[in-house]
């Protein structure tokens, strides 16, 4: 039996949010972890608030309570600020932006109060610089995985997402997230 693992992700309609969060449910299925979890949705065909909850191992409820997400991933900067207290002390969030100044000056000292990590990645530009606008997802699900924290690998996600995207998307699919993976492997040498 494995130590609970909470995990929140967030961002605006039509970003994806709900096949990342598929991709990770089923990776862990597949590897025989218990996971439950739960959206919530404002006005996500207008472009409004989601917010995907995920529990991974032996839990009873699918909501992720607030101050114990060990992970927020988010596809919007705003979005993630806004979700900041779900996480937990010493939790991890990476978010899509292509801001040179994230996180925000008004947010550093309480992330680094709490002893929170914090990487930000331009997943948006590089779905778009790969012919997939939409897809800035899958860049940020790659993006996370090369740093191995989560309950699921790289290898485990990425075989997920070869078999639960349709034919039309998958070559494309893993492309992006091959990409965002790389963007962060070279990243971690600065």
């Amino acid at each position: 039996m494995m130590d609970t693992i909470n995990m929140l992700l967030c961002g605006l309609g039509g970003q994806g949010i709900l096949f990342m969060t598929k991709v990770l449910a089923e990776a862990a299925l597949d590897k025989g972890i218990n996971v439950m979890g739960a959206e919530t949705h404002g006005m996500a065909q207008r472009g409004g608030s989601v917010v995907s909850h995920l529990r991974f191992g032996d839990v009873e409820g699918s909501l992720v309570r607030t101050d114990s997400a060990h992970f927020l991933l988010s596809l919007d900067e705003i979005e993630g600020y806004r979700n900041l207290p779900f996480l937990a002390r010493g939790g991890a969030m990476v978010v899509n932006t292509h801001s040179t100044h994230f996180p925000r000056e008004e947010v550093k000292g309480y992330l680094q109060k709490r002893e929170m990590r914090y990487r930000s990645v331009p997943a948006g530009v590089i779905a778009q610089e790969l012919g997939a606008p939409l897809s800035s997802n899958l860049a940020l699900l790659g993006y996370f995985s090369a740093f191995n924290e989560g309950p699921i690998s790289c290898d485990e996600m990425r075989t997920t997402i070869e078999r639960i995207s349709p034919d039309r998307f998958r070559e494309n699919n893993l492309k992006i997230f091959d990409a965002g993976f790389k963007r962060a492997e070279e990243g971690k040498g600065t």
